[in-house]
């Protein structure tokens, strides 16, 4: 059986999706999960990660694990270690941590890096044969997008002409099944997720355009405007962070990773696949 926590986030509910059509059996957990949130044949429960005791039942006689921490605002109150010792008890044999490109981009970022660290320092130092994913942006940020896209047809944001290669959480969660199924090849690696390129703002706003089959506008925001805008739903730190990763990005941060291909054998998916897959949320 391989459990899967963060069920519902967007990682999780594709993961589900690729074990369950894959023929495993599967644990789906999460704070509010229900059945409708989890695909045929695929078992759900609630459990809240801050209480390790609660995940207990579980992955009693479990074989893997796909930890996240939901990157909430709880997340800081989690201890990986206790949650990996109850993993542990239960049987679990191989760990697939979520975890951010960030620990080895930003490691003085408390926000970014610091807290991810933990969980990987934890990780591996469970026993368990483990693999960590460090994604860097992902396609479905420009879901943030979706309201002025639909009301006005214009996205706005800073920075209009910095290239990132942001990923498919879908090529996440293919890539997670890959290594919660077992493999020399996972057991004790660092897989850096991205897309096959770097694309600006101003580009994914074209590509969502071309998918709706009508121009969408790019408005330039500011530093400053985008910075009042983020402070409204994350915490300051955060949003310092996030501003310096999509405006004065690292070398490692603008490189393109051959990991999704290495591990799926195919190319990473681009964004404007995600965008003409996901346009409904745009229209």
């Amino acid at each position: 059986m391989i459990v899967v926590t963060g069920a519902t986030g967007t990682v999780g509910r594709s993961l589900l999706r690729t074990l369950a059509a894959a023929g495993e059996r599967v644990t789906a957990v999460s704070r509010n999960v229900t059945g409708a949130d989890v695909p045929e044949g695929v078992r759900h429960a609630r459990a809240d990660l801050t209480d390790a005791e609660s995940l207990r039942p579980l992955v009693d006689g479990a074989e893997a694990l796909f930890l996240h921490d939901g990157g909430g605002a709880s997340a800081h109150l989690l201890s990986p270690t206790a949650l990996l010792d109850v993993a542990k008890a239960g049987g679990v044999e191989r760990v697939v941590l979520l975890s951010s490109q960030a620990v080895a981009t930003r490691p003085e970022s408390a926000s970014h890096g610091g807290t991810a660290r933990a969980y990987e320092d934890a990780v591996r130092q469970s026993g368990a044969a483990w693999t960590i994913l460090r994604p860097g942006g992902f396609h479905s940020n420009a879901l943030a997008w979706a309201g002025s896209v639909r009301a006005r047809r214009i996205v706005a944001a800073p920075f209009a002409d910095v290239g990132l290669p942001s990923v498919d959480p879908a090529d996440i969660a293919d890539v997670a099944a890959a290594a919660l199924r077992g493999g020399e090849e996972h057991a004790s690696r660092i897989h850096v997720l991205t897309g096959p390129a770097p694309l600006t703002p101003r580009q994914r706003a074209a590509a969502l355009g071309e998918a709706l089959g009508e121009p969408v506008r790019f408005v330039e925001q500011t530093r400053e405007e985008a910075r009042a805008e983020m402070l409204r739903f994350m915490p300051e730190p955060v949003v310092e962070t996030t501003l310096a990763i999509l405006g004065e990005p690292t070398p490692d941060e603008r490189r393109v990773s051959p990991d999704v291909e290495r591990v799926l054998g195919r190319a990473a998916r681009p964004f404007t696949d995600w965008a003409r897959r996901h346009v409904a949320a745009f229209r």
